[in-house]
């Protein structure tokens, strides 16, 4: 077994004793879509794409992305990303959110966990994100994300406020965490 199998095997089971036993994570499907769509609307500071888009993360995007679900089988929470193709080493974390009951129990740290471990075996080595100076929320995440992993994280503004056609969003700044192995 090589330095990075074990690596791997390790981060799965921390992330198996992680998770109760009723919340079950694997690959979104089509038929999320809309329950997806309804978390990030939901979070209230997410930037909410088209219904359409998330039915499309979870047909082109699935191995990439993650969704946990209840005991129903209803998705709770979710993670989307992709390779970023001129950097195949790179995930790039789109989105991620919890459903408002969920909140609080850690779910989106096991979900970035899961999925940087389960993408470390096809070559990944650094997550991406873009994070709004307002999103506290999501700074504690990777940062701690990034605590978690010993990793670096550096930080830098990736596109100005004044770039979006709005004229009144935040700037986005680039969170860039190296290495995401376990």
């Amino acid at each position: 077994m090589t330095a990075a199998q074990a690596d791997l095997a390790r981060a799965r089971t921390e992330f198996d004793r992680a998770v109760p036993p009723a919340i079950g994570i694997d690959a979104p499907r089509v038929e999320d879509g809309a329950a997806i769509w309804r978390i990030a609307r939901d979070s209230e500071v997410l930037d909410l794409n088209s219904s359409y888009s998330y039915l499309l993360w979870c047909r082109d995007f699935a191995g990439t992305s993650l969704v946990a679900r209840g005991p129903e089988g209803e998705p709770i929470a979710f993670v989307t990303g992709y390779v970023r193709p001129e950097r195949p080493e790179t995930l790039v974390v789109w989105q991620i959110a919890v459903d408002r009951e969920h909140r609080g129990k850690g779910l989106a740290g096991v979900l970035l966990d899961a999925l940087t471990s389960r993408l470390a075996g096809q070559g990944v080595r650094t997550l991406e994100t873009t994070v709004t100076p307002d999103n506290t929320a999501s700074d504690r995440l990777f940062a701690a994300f990034a605590e978690r992993r010993g990793a670096a994280l550096e930080r830098e503004v990736l596109f100005d406020g004044g770039l979006f056609p709005e004229g009144t969003h935040e700037p986005e700044v680039l969170y860039r965490i190296a290495p995401v192995a376990a």
